[in-house]
């Protein structure tokens, strides 16, 4: 079973497409090659694959990435699934990860929801689609500064509020409100809680 991201870029014909597209692909390309682990294509879409443990990690990953740039976000469509057809273009591969996470999108765009999940049990859908929802309403709010934070967090796990403020040039305080802000100890938990829910697939 694998995790399949589908996604597109929110505004994305209102921003310097090199810039994102550039650290978009240095991230991807932390996770596998191109592109058979993922694609950038028609502009502003993309798709990769992970693991089912790593996948809350990676939407976030991607989410702070981009909201860390002005006036951008990004809509990410969640497929958990099997793999039955393997290319060595992402794009062209298949199984039920691909369809449901192609599909949603889909779904996503006309909903005006920026994440959600399919995977292949329906209770698990529900439960985990809730809590994509709530925790969207902070996820889609971040300001640049708060989502910077939040993906040196997520990208280094073990940097510490001092090496933020110096990254930064902050200080230690201002890190340690915006991490509050941002409620990252709740996000933490929301992710110990999605691998518990994935893992009972």
């Amino acid at each position: 079973m694998i995790a399949v991201i589908t996604g597109d870029i929110i505004n994305s014909q209102h921003a310097d497409t090199e810039v994102w597209i550039t650290r978009l692909k240095n991230l991807l390309e932390k996770w596998g090659s191109s592109p058979l682990a993922w694609e950038i294509y028609r502009g502003d879409e993309f798709q990769f694959k992970c693991s089912i443990d790593d996948v809350f990690w990676r939407f976030l990953a991607i989410k702070s990435l981009i909201k860390s740039q002005e006036n951008l976000d990004v809509r990410m469509a969640i497929g958990i699934g099997e793999e039955s057809f393997s290319s060595e273009k992402i794009t062209e591969s298949n199984g039920t990860a691909y369809v449901n996470s192609g599909r949603l999108l889909n779904d996503l765009k006309n909903d005006g929801h920026t994440v959600s999940i399919k995977t292949t049990n329906d209770t698990v859908d529900r439960d985990l689609n809730i809590l994509l929802k709530w925790s969207s309403k902070d996820f889609d709010n971040w300001t640049m500064a708060t989502a910077e934070i939040i993906h040196e967090m997520i990208m280094n796990k073990d940097i510490t509020q001092e090496d933020l403020a110096k990254k930064f040039t902050i200080s230690q305080s201002s890190v340690s409100q915006r991490l509050k802000r941002a409620n990252y100890d709740l996000i933490v938990e929301t992710n110990q809680y999605f691998r518990k829910k994935i893992s009972e697939l």
